[in-house]
């Protein structure tokens, strides 16, 4: 069942501006962040209940995805790993596709499969691991058809 209710516009004017371009285009502009490839995921506000829409890597695997809580390795999550946690019911957007997934937080060799992924996707991943002492969540989506 698709995500509905009121659409909160992100509090940064670049990831509210990316994020609305993309999915306007679907995905002809907006589709990268520093030359690598993106998706738009909308989640349900753990707090508001609103939509909210973030452009994130693209770390994809044989037609599965993965989303990364990395937030630049900083001290704590991002707002939307609180989202997710709360109401796993997520959309992504790659490109013109949409689709409803249920999201989950990879552990123990999950984890470390898609850890790899996603490094091949964005390496820098790895750096942001030395720049904080938490465990870099990773989220596993899995289609609802």
């Amino acid at each position: 069942m698709p995500l509905s209710g009121e659409y909160a516009p992100s509090t940064s004017p670049h990831a509210r501006t990316q994020a609305e371009l993309y999915e306007a285009t679907d995905g002809a502009k907006g589709a990268t962040m520093n030359g690598r490839p993106v998706i738009v995921l909308t989640t349900v506000g753990a707090r508001s209940g609103k939509l909210r829409k973030t452009a994130l890597m693209r770390v994809e695997h044989e037609g599965r995805y993965a989303v990364v809580a990395s937030k630049g390795g900083a001290p704590e999550h991002p707002a939307w790993y609180h989202n997710l946690v709360a109401n796993p019911h997520v959309e992504l957007q790659d490109g013109p596709t949409k689709k409803d997934y249920l999201a989950h937080e990879a552990t123990g060799a999950e984890r470390d499969e898609w850890w790899g992924y996603a490094l091949e996707t964005w390496p820098d991943y790895e750096s942001y691991t030395r720049r904080t002492d938490r465990v870099i969540p990773v989220f596993v989506l899995v289609p609802q058809d």
